[in-house]
C-alpha cells in the first residue's frame, strides 16, 4: 500500500528537481491539472495509469523509489528532457537563435522560465 503523505513527498521532490509547477508536470505527463493537484492535496491515491505515465516521461525515476522511496532519484546524475512529444515541441526553437560564445565555449541551449511555470526551450543550432 502506498503511503499518500510520503508519497507526496517524493512527487514534490520531482517536480522541485525539474523546476516544474504541478501544471506543468502535468501537461508533460498528459493528465488534467486537477489530477496534480488532488493527489498532493491528499485527496485521491495516485493510480496506475498515473505512475506510469509519470515513469514513461521520466525514465531516471526508479519505481521502486517512487512508491517506497527505497532506492536513488534520480537514476542517471543529469536530468535529460521527458520523452514526451510535448517535450520535443519545447525543445524546438520558434524563432531560432544565433549561435552565441561565451570565450571558447558555445551555448548548447537557453531555457527561459515563466512565473506560471511554463518555460520555453531554445536549442542552440551551431550550423549556423
Amino acid at each position: 500500500m502506498i503511503n499518500t503523505s510520503e508519497f507526496n513527498t517524493r512527487l514534490k521532490k520531482i517536480l522541485d528537481y525539474y523546476g516544474l509547477s504541478a501544471s506543468a508536470f502535468a501537461e508533460v505527463i498528459t493528465v488534467q491539472r486537477s489530477s496534480i493537484s488532488h493527489i498532493l492535496s491528499g485527496r485521491n491515491k495516485p493510480s496506475l495509469d498515473f505512475i506510469s505515465k509519470v515513469l514513461n516521461a521520466f525514465p531516471e525515476i526508479d519505481l521502486l523509489w517512487l512508491l517506497s522511496g527505497v532506492g536513488d532519484f534520480p537514476r542517471n546524475t543529469t536530468p535529460p528532457l521527458p520523452k514526451t512529444e510535448k517535450a520535443q515541441e519545447l525543445a524546438k526553437p520558434a524563432n531560432p537563435l544565433a549561435t552565441i560564445s561565451s570565450g571558447d565555449e558555445l551555448i548548447e541551449r537557453i531555457v527561459i522560465f515563466y512565473k506560471d511555470g511554463s518555460f520555453k526551450n531554445y536549442a542552440m543550432n551551431p550550423s549556423k
